[in-house]
């Protein structure tokens, strides 16, 4: 029985070390191995339900700040010159992104995003469906762009110091508010990241605690509250976002308008 307990951390050991000798060998090829150009290194994890907890381990999911120094310590000890504004992500899906290093000996893709080549994403519009809540459309369009889209309640809200703020994707004021009162006027948005082709939600003052509630269901059962508004989510096909309690958006890159 005690031999049962010990395996899974052996595993978590074995895999870690492949991975990240995996990872080394990717850096190296990168931009010639010098770093200065790399924006983002993005994992891409491929496991069964099962196997979950154990992958979870490897990259310690709970911790992304943990695995990224390690990257970081890699990178030095290699003489891989990183930015130190460059982004680390792990998602975890049934599909790795055209262009991804995909390793042969565990299931997980590496993209290496540099400013001359971003993940390419052939469907970069998208589309915002309303399941949950009364809004001014039911489907929005998303469109790569610099700006912001806002989610709240209202489409013009006046805040504090008499700013105006725009919501683009706009819940009624007058209408089914016992849905949509606990969307806050100031809920969240949602911005368009160029180097990895993909669309991010963050949570505004409105939309974390003490304040209104904002949650995520993924597509692959996972569930994520947000807590912070520095910290984004990126969006995966059959996303549902929860503003309060019951107004819920699904994001997709199909059946459009």
């Amino acid at each position: 029985m005690f031999k049962l307990f010990k395996e899974p951390a052996a595993d978590v050991k074995k895999i870690r070390n492949i991975l990240l000798q995996f990872i080394k060998e990717k850096l190296q090829l990168a931009e010639g191995g010098e770093g200065a150009n790399i924006n983002g290194i993005y994992l891409y994890v491929n496991c069964t339900e099962s196997e979950r907890y154990l992958y979870e381990s490897v990259v310690h999911a709970a911790n992304p700040d943990k695995f990224r120094d390690v990257v970081q310590k890699i990178a030095d000890d290699y003489a891989i010159q990183l930015p130190s504004s460059w982004k680390y992500e792990i998602v975890f899906t049934d599909k790795y992104p055209d262009h991804s290093y995909v390793s042969a000996e565990i299931k997980t893709a590496l993209f290496i995003s540099t400013r001359k080549a971003g993940i390419v994403n052939k469907k970069a519009r998208a589309y915002i469906r309303i399941l949950g809540g009364n809004a001014e459309k039911e489907i929005y369009v998303l469109e790569p762009s610099k700006e912001k889209i806002n989610i709240g309640r209202e489409a013009k809200v006046q805040l504090n110091g008499g700013f105006v703020r725009k919501n683009m994707i706009a819940f009624t004021a007058t209408e089914s508010m016992d849905i949509n009162r606990s969307v806050s006027r100031q809920h969240a948005h949602i911005e368009w990241e160029p180097s990895s082709g993909s669309f991010l939600i963050f949570a505004d003052e409105g939309g974390i605690p003490p304040n209104n509630k904002m949650k995520i269901h993924t597509a692959d059962g996972g569930f994520i509250k947000m807590q912070a508004i520095e910290v984004g989510h990126r969006l995966q096909e059959g996303d549902q976002v929860i503003l309060g309690d019951k107004a819920v958006l699904e994001f997709t890159s199909t059946g459009g308008e």
